[in-house]
């Protein structure tokens, strides 16, 4: 019989609800060891907790995060709220004694992520955070290769995520374009740890920093019939050194909210002298693979559904955001179960504080214009 992972949700919007949908999903796992069950729901607008109220099991709906984490139906959950509130509620979740997948980037600065990964390690609690992308069929291939050895010397990492949508000055202000509720790191703390998750796992952590960051659009209409500042920075290159198989090689790290062309497009390149793999989501079967012999030549590699955790979807279909979210959410709840075997898994609390480290380093980068060392 599977073992139940009962969930409370704390933060109702774009996450939360896709959270939900993860969990009314739930029954395309194939032979999966773990049910999860949505149980509870806090959010401070009566208009998102009425639309949990349509899901069969969710027993608790209430504007108070104590009162949810006060419910002993509870075991798991998943916050979704802005990073300056990432560290009281996460420390809450903890002393109430609950397992929790935290929103990225685990607290609006590294001081925040260092106070989380202390309390998340003195309480013995089950800590992820979360990081969807990697957990495509596309990113999981990528892995298999840098593991294969089929790379040779290496020569150079890219790892990208861009949005296109605040190209129009127009959009109205939100939290993540503020320094208040955002954080300093600005687009790095929004969008960071989703380029930065595999190459950590793969251990390729950056030993040098040289950061090239912009801010574009320096007000924004407030929805009020004002304008209001955007302080946070819209565009991050981060620029790294990192060691693979014994040699340094040069690794940039892109995320950018004004990307051309780019509505949510996440990407990561390897290149070696023997072999190179690149994938996009823009293209989001397609694998492609490097190949030196006596000629070179880039291979195409339609994927299809091929997942890390099998699926009744059928494997010519093609794989998309909910999809990747799904298999998140099946990593968390198989670790957490020590069912996670050799299987790609969650970003862990060191890996969200390494993330961290490495942004405010940027920041310095940017602040002297010049590289800056990570111990």
């Amino acid at each position: 019989m599977s073992k139940v992972m009962r969930v409370g949700i704390i933060g109702g919007g774009l996450m939360g609800r896709e959270a939900a949908s993860a969990f009314g999903r739930w029954f395309v796992l194939n032979q999966f060891p773990v049910r999860a069950e949505l149980v509870a729901v806090c959010d401070l607008q009566d208009s998102l907790l009425d639309w949990f109220r349509q899901i069969p099991g969710v027993r608790l709906l209430t504007r108070s995060h104590q009162e949810l984490l006060a419910c002993p139906d509870v075991d798991v959950v998943y916050v979704a709220v802005p990073h300056n509130l990432h560290e009281s509620i996460y420390l809450d979740v903890l002393r109430a004694g609950k397992d929790l997948l935290a929103e990225k980037p685990f607290g609006i600065d590294l001081a925040a992520a260092r106070r989380i990964h202390a309390a998340a390690r003195e309480s013995g609690r089950f800590v992820r955070c979360s990081s969807e992308f990697p957990f495509l069929p596309g990113p999981q291939r990528v892995v298999q290769f840098v593991k294969s050895g089929r790379l040779g010397k290496p020569l150079e990492v890219r790892s990208c995520f861009w949005h296109a949508s605040d190209l129009d000055p127009s959009k109205p202000v939100n939290w993540k374009r503020q320094v208040r509720t955002c954080g300093e790191i600005g687009v790095m703390g929004d969008l960071g740890m989703h380029v930065v998750h595999l190459p950590f796992r793969l251990g390729w952590n950056p030993v040098r920093v040289y950061a090239q960051l912009q801010k574009i659009h320096a007000e924004r209409p407030d929805g009020r019939g004002g304008m209001a500042p955007c302080d946070t920075w819209d565009n991050a290159m981060l620029h790294t050194d990192v060691v693979i198989d014994g040699m340094e090689t040069p690794m940039r790290l892109e995320t950018k909210r004004l990307a051309p062309g780019a509505t949510n497009t996440w990407s990561i390149e390897v290149l070696g002298t023997d072999g190179g793999v690149r994938y996009s989501t823009a293209e989001p079967k397609t694998l492609w693979v490097f190949d030196r012999q006596k000629e070179q030549w880039w291979n195409r590699t339609e994927l299809g559904f091929q997942a890390a955790f099998p699926t009744i979807t059928g494997g010519i279909f093609e794989p998309g955001f909910p999809d990747c979210f799904l298999q998140m959410w099946a990593a968390y709840a198989a670790e957490r179960a020590g069912e996670l075997g050799d299987r790609f898994g969650c970003v862990t609390p060191d890996e969200a504080v390494r993330s961290h480290e490495l942004f405010a380093a940027a920041l310095e980068s940017h602040r002297t214009r010049s590289a800056v060392s990570l111990a």
